[in-house]
């Protein structure tokens, strides 16, 4: 729990910044959009999508301008505040995606876009298994991550240069 609470505090620490530098990535990423496209096509109607680790909600956003029902959760109070702020009609919750507070067999499709990597390895299996609870027979799941073995941890006075 501790591991979740720092992710947490730090990205509550570099919210504003990182939402200056990431909320419009997807215009420059046209592959991602297709993945995200096709994703929403595959999930159809039965719905929601949950973008799990939504940050300030740009994949949400992109997945409900596709027609998808769609709401987001992310570990950092300071990240549902801009993801509200920044898109309306869509409904955002501070959530810990190894304790989904869902019933279960609730959503249609999870998208996890580059928020699996926070994860201490220990913990995979235990959030992937969350995420079986709580997915519909035939649901649908997309994960994005970086590949490579670093690890790279980003001082929150000095996050101006993070995202350079």
């Amino acid at each position: 729990m501790k591991e979740y609470m720092q992710v947490s505090s730090s990205y509550d620490a570099l919210a504003d910044e990182y939402v200056a530098h990431i909320y419009h990535e997807l215009e420059h990423k046209p592959l991602d959009r297709e993945w995200l496209a096709r994703f929403s096509a595959a999930v159809g109607t039965p719905g929601p999508i949950c973008d799990l680790g939504c940050g300030p909600g740009h994949v949400a956003r992109y997945l409900h301008e596709q027609g998808a029902q769609v709401l987001g959760m992310d570990l950092s109070p300071r990240m549902i505040e801009w993801a509200r702020q920044l898109n309306g009609g869509i409904e955002f919750r501070v959530s810990n995606m190894a304790a989904l507070e869902v019933a279960d067999g609730i959503w249609g499709g999870i998208v996890a876009f580059y928020s699996i990597i926070h994860l201490p390895p220990t913990q995979i299996a235990a959030v992937l298994r969350e995420s079986w609870r709580v997915l519909r027979p035939g649901g649908e799941v997309l994960l994005a991550f970086h590949v490579g073995d670093k690890v790279r941890h980003i001082d929150p006075r000095d996050c101006s240069r993070a995202y350079a």
